[in-house]
């Protein structure tokens, strides 16, 4: 990534938010060297669907774990105002007509004082990042700039190898529902934002548990 292309951009319109968010990562994310002492931000959307191009969030929730531990006390869950919500979208989310949801504007400010420097982790993780990048695009931010990491992709890394061919593996098998049940993580609260985000911690942490058995504890080989 261009760190340099993404720090022109700024101007006087900006908000002040946006550029404190972008002054933590002049010269790109920096983590440290272990696990133990990184922070990671584990969050999840609620959309109208499945299109970033036309669809659009309907709530955000997320919690941090660091030290190898959950912690309670930082979890958010925040929803934003819409203009309609589909039908299929209600069945799944059961969101309509949310007292005290925020302005597009409200909810960027809080995300990214939430998300920090953290180090961003989601189960299919990219197209949350897709979604929120819509999100803040309009405030003046092109792209989140916070180092990610995929739930997903790191179960597949850990039980079937680092160079599994992820084109052969059934996308069941991988699924949150699928991959909490591998490791006994009771699905309550789902389709949530904020009780898929509390999942994915849980689950997130028996990731890290296996990876520190397979040797790894440093941010690098996490990360690689």
């Amino acid at each position: 990534m261009d760190w340099s292309s993404l720090f022109r951009q700024t101007n006087m319109h900006t908000p002040s938010f946006v550029d404190r968010y972008r002054q933590k990562f002049e010269g790109g994310p920096v983590y440290p060297p272990r696990i133990g002492d990184a922070t990671f931000i584990i969050l999840d959307t609620e959309t109208t669907g499945l299109d970033v191009k036309k669809d659009y969030i309907i709530s955000y929730g997320s919690i941090k774990v660091k030290n190898y531990a959950i912690s309670i006390s930082s979890a958010r869950h925040y929803f934003l105002k819409q203009k309609k919500v589909g039908r299929e979208a209600i069945k799944i989310h059961q969101i309509i007509n949310v007292e005290n949801a925020l302005s597009l504007r409200d909810f960027v400010k809080l995300f990214l004082d939430d998300i920090e420097n953290a180090i961003i982790v989601g189960h299919h993780i990219h197209f949350d990042i897709a979604m929120l990048e819509k999100a803040v695009r309009p405030l003046g931010l092109k792209k989140l700039l916070n180092a990610r990491l995929d739930t997903r992709k790191l179960a597949i890394r850990l039980e079937m190898g680092k160079h599994a061919g992820h084109q052969f593996i059934p996308a069941r098998d991988y699924g949150l529902d699928a991959l909490c049940r591998r490791y006994h993580i009771p699905l309550d609260d789902r389709h949530t934002a904020a009780g898929d985000a509390f999942l994915t911690a849980q689950l997130f942490l028996k990731l890290l548990k296996k990876a520190k058995q397979k040797g790894i504890t440093t941010m690098h080989d996490l990360m690689t």
